[in-house]
């Protein structure tokens, strides 16, 4: 069998990585601006965020849609 490599860009990445990267390039106050979630505008945190994230999905899906657009800009 060939060893082939997904093309999908969130293939093997966590939500963990996925929002460490994004807090590291844009940080919580531009991430508030591009994606307008209570959990990056109000009293935001790492662990809050992930709880959020992970319990709604239409959140979920917008993250992981900025961190395509951005996986060139982001430090993988």
């Amino acid at each position: 069998m060939e060893n082939t490599k997904s093309k999908d860009p969130l293939h093997g990445v966590t939500l963990v990585k996925i929002l460490e990267l994004l807090i590291t390039q844009y940080g919580f106050d531009t991430l508030g601006e591009l994606i307008k979630i209570k959990c990056f505008t109000d009293n935001p945190s790492l662990k809050s965020s992930l709880t959020f994230l992970r319990k709604t999905d239409w959140a979920r899906k917008q993250v992981e849609e900025l961190y395509v657009k951005s996986i060139d800009k982001l430090k993988v």
